[in-house]
């Protein structure tokens, strides 16, 4: 049997959809038997919530007072320990994933899978390269150990209805000390998360400062959206690099993605390909970006993003 372990992804107490996205993925695999790991402190409500995704058959709880924050120079041995039984080992293709799985693979002494978007088989797995343009099909070694992570934005979030047995575990793994946690500084404040946020707005190049991308805060504000930008705006220090939308970015999947002020460099478009609905402003009736747009808006947005606040305003009352 293909025996899979999925790294759980949480932060305050609530599992990260992205989560049950890797479930999604693992449930590709024939005969799969998924287990979630959950590494946080003890009394921590994320394991009942990893039981409710369905299709997974036990979650590990692995409670450690190391593990009140997600380092990943920390959890890494834990996940290399609790991973021997397995032959498959998933995390989400998001910062956290991509800070811890490289470790464990290197710790497990094999070979990561990077950003994978399909699976074939229990070892034969796609994947994008080149900015996403091209797919490239990835064979690893029959009997090897497999570390991937996965592309959350190319799978959906497994249904909530499962009731997996939760067992609690201590791996005896030496913890290092050269790593402590300090400070946690979210650039995005109390707004949605970007990689995993419903709705999405980015601005680009065009807002031309840092003190005119408040116009996409106010608009994001009035739906509850994210916010993300093009790599030129973060380029120009408008919004800090975490923002950044795109294939050197993050790659989202909203429902609905508004792009405001940007072009669509491949780059950027390789980040939103997974977008349900993508409607672009942009005054350059030729920009690339209208061509992906499912609804194009030509025009000034410091004009257009007022009177569409002023639409929302009005449909409220």
């Amino acid at each position: 049997m293909t025996q899979v372990l999925v790294i759980a992804e949480h932060a305050h107490g609530k599992l990260n959809a992205a989560t049950a996205k890797c479930v999604t993925a693992a449930s590709s695999l024939a005969g799969a038997e998924i287990v979630v790991a959950v590494f946080a402190v003890p009394g921590s409500p994320v394991a009942a919530q990893a039981a409710q995704i369905a299709g997974v058959a036990r979650v590990l709880e692995v409670a450690h007072a190391a593990n009140e924050h997600a380092l990943a120079a920390t959890i890494a041995p834990q996940v290399a320990e609790v991973a021997a039984p397995f032959s498959h080992v998933f995390g989400p293709s998001t910062t956290f994933g991509k800070d811890l799985m490289p470790r464990v693979a290197a710790l497990l002494d094999t070979a990561q899978i990077s950003d994978v978007m399909s699976i074939e088989s229990a070892t034969r797995f796609r994947r994008p390269i080149y900015a996403g343009n091209a797919i490239t099909t990835v064979e690893a070694a029959a009997g090897a150990k497999i570390v991937a992570t996965i592309r959350i934005a190319s799978f959906e979030a497994a249904a909530g209805a499962g009731t997996a047995k939760i067992e609690v575990i201590s791996p005896q793994a030496a913890l290092p000390t050269h790593t402590k946690f300090v400070e946690l500084v979210a650039a995005g404040g109390d707004r949605p998360d970007l990689q995993s946020a419903s709705k999405v707005i980015s601005g680009g190049r065009a807002l031309a400062s840092a003190d005119a991308f408040k116009i996409i805060y106010g608009l994001a504000d009035k739906i509850g959206a994210a916010v993300g930008a093009s790599r030129a705006a973060v380029d120009a220090g408008y919004v800090p690099s975490d923002m950044q939308v795109g294939q050197t970015g993050k790659i989202i999947a909203p429902e609905l993605y508004i792009a405001i002020g940007i072009s669509g460099a491949i780059q950027h478009l390789t980040g939103i390909k997974d977008a349900r609905t993508i409607v672009a402003i942009n005054k350059d009736a030729e920009a690339p970006i209208f061509e992906v747009a499912d609804i194009g808006i030509v025009g000034d947005l410091f004009t257009i993003v007022p009177e569409l606040e002023k639409l929302i305003d009005a449909s409220r009352k």
